[in-house]
């Protein structure tokens, strides 16, 4: 074979396996580097502030039952019955059902002495299912979330923008109401958001 020939039959087979060498020496070399790294651990939310809140909700369509959530912390009294009340509007996390329609939305929230005013959109009328016992339960839904949370609230009236009457189709909410724990049907239901 002459010399010129077998020099590239040995470039050709030596470059492949040069290629191959250096690919697989990266490989194990980037597996090595990442097996001594040092990992760093995600930051852990603090749970020192976090709080606890109870929501009402439907056991059937009878009754009110309570479901504990944990929520992150707020500045100001407004602000946290603002949160809460948010938060009962996003509806129940178990097998409770929602007390308010969908779509209903917390315009404006006031705590004055003992009594809070929290104003709902035009929907907490509109999209109220018929029937005394929607209208009863979505109304001390919002009303013994409110007290059961915050202590000082003994009152709350509830606000519906373009409903100047405080009447739903059969509830009178013209006046501020007192919490109605009769309404309960059990223990409190503990889930973890």
């Amino acid at each position: 074979m002459p010399l010129n020939r077998r020099k590239k039959i040995t470039i050709n087979m030596l470059v492949p396996f040069i290629v191959f060498v250096l690919f697989f020496s990266i490989m194990i070399w980037q597996k090595y580097r990442s097996s001594h790294e040092i990992l760093v651990a995600p930051p852990q939310l603090s749970t020192e502030n976090i709080r606890s809140v109870t929501l009402f909700f439907s056991t059937d369509g009878t009754r009110l039952a309570r479901e504990t959530r944990e929520l992150e912390p707020c500045d100001n009294d407004t602000a946290c019955l603002k949160s809460v009340i948010d938060e009962l509007l996003n509806g129940p996390v178990g097998d409770l059902v929602e007390t308010v329609p969908d779509g209903v939305i917390v315009s404006s929230v006031r705590i004055e002495g003992g009594q809070a005013t929290i104003e709902f959109n035009h929907l907490f009328f509109e999209a109220m299912p018929s029937g005394s016992a929607a209208e009863m339960l979505a109304v001390y839904s919002v009303v013994n979330t409110a007290a059961v949370n915050f202590p000082q609230i003994q009152k709350v009236k509830i606000e519906i923008d373009g409903n100047k009457t405080g009447i739903l189709r059969h509830l009178d909410i013209s006046e501020p109401l007192v919490p109605d724990y009769s309404l309960e049907s059990s223990a409190p239901i503990a889930v973890e958001k």
